[in-house]
């Protein structure tokens, strides 16, 4: 299945490649990058046709059963440019493709010491494709969830990671919804643990792709749960916006829950698993209006309603939150 899917991949890579894109290298005189747009074409597809799948699948199911009513249609058009940014770039391609060269030379080096380097794969011989796809994709996870939780263990890096959870419109699109340097620090981090487990390219792309229809399916506005024995065995929309709850899910050095990216199984053994059924409301305590020790209401904190803004306040919130002893 993987190698039927990766060829099919490839024949429209290459067509798109070969009417698109190549003339358009050539054209504005680019051509010594040309093995990188080869490259950067299947990325440009595959976030391409995710875009078409999340709005002809997803987005049907939040106007039929949303978990709330919006009450800022602007701020879902907002995630949405952040989608097709994140989707149709290039920024996870390219750190991949850097840091792939580098590694090659640093194992390069080691080989010449008598080292070997660590592939997971040598631990089952003649696993299958599907097989190692698995395996990649539980391991990957387990990291995962760790970049994730400490997003909100340290102040600057909770600064940063504010504006994902700052929505309080939550929806299909809010999975893309971050400050640039953190998902420079991501990619930098799961590209670095991808190759160094010995992943070929071929099969980060489709991980990476999987991974983010999965997430973007637990971001939207739908009234969706998987029962019982589902919600154990893969984050739903109602288990992560239990995440995104204000108050509950992402408060404080030891609390919060449910930090879990696609296996619900880390926070079962991490012990950070809030299973309760219901669908709440999201964003951050301090977004909220409160009163003072005198009585007088003051405004929630601020996280910006347009791109740009929300990347300055972003820097802004890392520079003060970097002198406060816990978040």
């Amino acid at each position: 299945m993987i190698d039927t899917l990766s060829d099919w991949l490839g024949l429209a890579q290459a067509c798109l490649f070969e009417t698109v894109v190549q003339p358009l290298v050539f054209r504005f005189g680019f051509g010594e990058f040309i093995e990188d747009a080869f490259e950067g074409t299947e990325w440009l597809l595959i976030g391409a046709l995710e875009l078409a799948l999340l709005f002809l699948v997803l987005r049907p199911l939040e106007s039929m059963i949303p978990a709330q009513a919006m009450s800022d249609r602007r701020a879902r058009w907002n995630d949405f440019l952040y989608t097709v940014l994140h989707r149709i770039g290039l920024f996870p391609v390219l750190v991949f493709f850097t840091l792939d060269p580098l590694l090659d030379s640093v194992a390069g080096a080691l080989r010449f010491d008598g080292f070997q380097p660590f592939n997971l794969e040598a631990l089952w011989p003649g696993i299958s494709p599907l097989g190692s796809f698995f395996v990649y994709f539980v391991v990957l996870d387990f990291f995962d969830y760790w970049y994730h939780r400490a997003s909100h263990t340290y102040n600057w890096w909770w600064a940063l990671h504010g504006l994902h959870h700052s929505q309080q419109n939550l929806n299909l699109w809010s999975d893309n919804r971050n400050h640039v340097l953190d998902d420079l620090l991501r990619d930098v981090y799961m590209g670095v643990i991808a190759l160094g487990i010995g992943v070929e390219p071929a099969q980060y792309v489709v991980l990476v792709s999987v991974s983010r229809i999965v997430q973007s399916l637990q971001h939207a506005n739908v009234r969706i749960h998987f029962g019982w024995l589902g919600e154990r065995l893969l984050v739903s929309p109602r288990y992560h916006r239990m995440h995104h709850a204000i108050g509950v899910g992402h408060e404080g050095r030891q609390g919060g829950c449910n930090f879990a990216v696609l296996l619900p199984l880390w926070d079962m053994v991490f012990r950070t698993a809030n299973f309760t059924p219901a669908f709440v409301a999201t964003g951050i305590r301090d977004q909220l209006p409160s009163t003072d020790a005198n009585g007088v209401l003051r405004p929630g904190r601020e996280y910006g309603q347009g791109f740009w803004s929300q990347h300055w306040l972003g820097l802004k919130r890392m520079v003060e939150y970097a002198r406060k002893e816990v978040v």
